[in-house]
């Protein structure tokens, strides 16, 4: 008969000890939890060479910005979700070089960045934008961050803004407040929109509706009467105009003004056109 000694007991633990595996609810437990973070740690405490740590680091590097990159594309889908809204409250009114009067409205600046401002740092984004001027263009880049560091960047270039009786530091900050307006709005996906005004909130409480009703009757007759820009001569001197603003002669608000001072207003399809022109290289 064979008699176990305490050493053969011991031995035999050791083995089913380290043969054991761990239930797999565990391991993948262990797997969803370690970071790059942690492997730097471990291979710092076993003394691993500059070699693997390098790799390790580089490897910490690219899992941050991964996680700063979604960190950020959630921010910005929680920011849509804000009940924005930007109008265009400033009308522009000049007179042309042909000798007629033109007007538009657009949201200033100080408009847009009220707006979204607050909503942005609500969710952890801020923006700022970096200004070059060189060879008779000023370029805006409009940065938007995530406080983890992940940033999106816009940029527009535009020559100095000549109309008007501008001297060159008035013509230089046009062209940037004009840039800075559109990259912003291009960087966050947001839009500007006419003021609702039908009329009813400067009316007195005494207007009865046969007034209503003239006015509304008026406003139908003015809308049939506005005459468009004919679509042929449009897509016939689109790509000439397109070569304009491209170049930096003339801003895309330029070149709609210059359009309609002619006497036809574009349409809305045709606006949207000529704005494509400015954000080809965004």
């Amino acid at each position: 008969m064979s008699t176990a000694t305490m050493a053969d007991v011991i031995d035999v633990e050791s083995a089913e000890v380290s043969s054991a595996k761990l239930p797999v609810v565990h391991q993948r437990t262990a797997i969803a939890t370690t970071t790059p973070a942690d492997l730097l740690r471990i291979a710092v405490e076993k003394g691993a060479d500059l070699t693997q740590l390098s790799t390790l680091m580089d490897l910490q590097d690219r899992w941050e910005a991964n996680e700063a990159r979604k960190a950020f594309v959630s921010a910005m889908a929680a920011f849509k979700c804000e009940p924005l809204e930007i109008f265009k409250k400033k009308t522009v009114a000049f007179t042309t070089r042909d000798g007629d009067t033109t007007s538009y409205k657009h949201a200033r600046l100080s408009d847009i960045t009220d707006a979204i401002a607050p909503a942005m740092a609500r969710h952890g984004l801020s923006f700022d934008w970096d200004i070059h001027q060189g060879s008779g263009s000023i370029t805006v880049d409009c940065i938007v961050t995530h406080q983890l560091g992940h940033s999106k960047k816009v940029t527009m270039s535009g020559a100095p803004d000549a109309s008007g009786k501008k001297n060159a530091i008035q013509q230089a900050g046009s062209t940037i407040t004009y840039l800075q307006r559109y990259t912003l709005l291009a960087a966050t996906g947001m839009s500007t929109k006419d003021e609702d005004d039908d009329g009813a909130g400067g009316a007195d409480d005494g207007d009865d509706k046969s007034g209503k009703e003239v006015a509304g009757k008026a406003a139908s007759s003015n809308q049939a009467a506005t005459q468009f820009y004919d679509q042929k001569k449009f897509d016939a001197n689109k790509d000439t105009w397109r070569e304009m603003v491209k170049s930096g002669r003339k801003t895309t608000a330029g070149m709609i003004q210059f359009i309609e001072s002619k006497g036809a207003k574009l349409t809305v399809d045709q606006q949207n056109t000529i704005d494509s022109w400015g954000h080809e290289h965004d």
